[in-house]
């Protein structure tokens, strides 16, 4: 097992990788301690290996020097650092939550919830009410507030629910998570990947949210691709072409990093059969 050891000033920590399959370990902590051990399962060995060679990476950069037994002083010195990543734009504009702010969005997700299963024009409607109560708190976990936790996980869930019961379609889900801390979108991708009833749009975004290992760029990857322009009141086709293009950059450079490429990436995607899905994934490599 690799180790790499920091010691400056009053720090004086190690960090040790490892590799099982598809399993990528750290133990870390501080020297002379026995550590703390974290794992994170990845969909394949590649995906974990890549997550190894990135995270050594990073420690390297970060001053971390390798003490592995046989690394020696001959050990090859650290890469080159890598360009800086350009920063998403912010997706939320900035807003205080008010009480009044939190209640209206709690009303807006129940009222939501109560028209599930009725005809698609309500529920479009109940939805856009929804986004924009939400929006309108800046960017809150809505697990951070009691009036909103139950509600909003309730509607996550009826994505993967079975059509009798009022299923919630992808696209509102992800346009509510687009609303709200990008928290809010890794716990509803646990609860879509565990799910008994198959989505297959679901099932994509949420392996996807995996694979990709940054939940930011795999949220607004998974809005894109969830969107339907051309149905009434929605998105167009040119608008929809404009937020890939300014989305476009970020996925290829985190792909590029990964030793990956958006052609390979987009024909890697089991659309599950849904032709919507099918044809936006053609689309991102037009």
């Amino acid at each position: 097992m690799r180790r790499f050891e920091f010691v400056e000033g009053s720090s004086s920590k190690f960090w040790e990788p490892e590799l099982k399959g598809n399993t990528f370990i750290v133990t870390y902590g501080r020297i002379g301690t026995t550590g703390q051990r974290k794992e994170k399962d990845f969909p394949d060995e590649a995906s974990a290996r890549r997550e190894y060679e990135k995270k050594v990476a990073e420690k390297l950069r970060e001053g971390y020097r390798e003490v592995t037994a046989g690394a020696g002083e001959a050990a090859a010195p650290p890469p080159p650092p890598t360009p800086e990543k350009a920063p998403l734009p912010r997706r939320v504009p900035p807003a205080t939550p008010t009480p009044e702010a939190v209640k209206a969005a709690a009303e807006a997700l129940a009222g939501l919830r109560a028209r599930l299963g009725w005809r698609s024009w309500e529920v479009t409607s109940r939805a856009r009410r929804a986004r924009r109560a939400l929006l309108a708190l800046g960017g809150v976990d809505p697990s951070a507030h009691p009036e909103l936790a139950g509600t909003f996980s309730a509607l996550m869930e009826r994505v993967v629910a079975s059509p009798r019961e009022g299923r919630l379609p992808l696209r509102h889900a992800l346009a509510l998570l687009g609303a709200v801390d990008v928290a809010a979108f890794v716990r509803a991708t646990e609860v879509w990947r565990r799910a008994a009833q198959a989505v297959p749009a679901a099932s994509v975004v949420s392996q996807q949210a995996s694979s990709l290992g940054e939940p930011e760029l795999a949220l607004r990857l998974g809005m894109l691709l969830a969107e339907r322009p051309g149905l009434r009141g929605g998105p167009s086709e040119e608008g929809w072409a404009k937020r890939w293009k300014e989305l476009r950059p970020h996925l290829e450079a985190h792909l590029s990093s990964a030793g990956g490429s958006l052609a390979a990436w987009a024909k890697g995607v089991d659309a599950g059969g849904d032709s919507h899905l099918t044809q936006r994934l053609a689309r991102l490599e037009a």
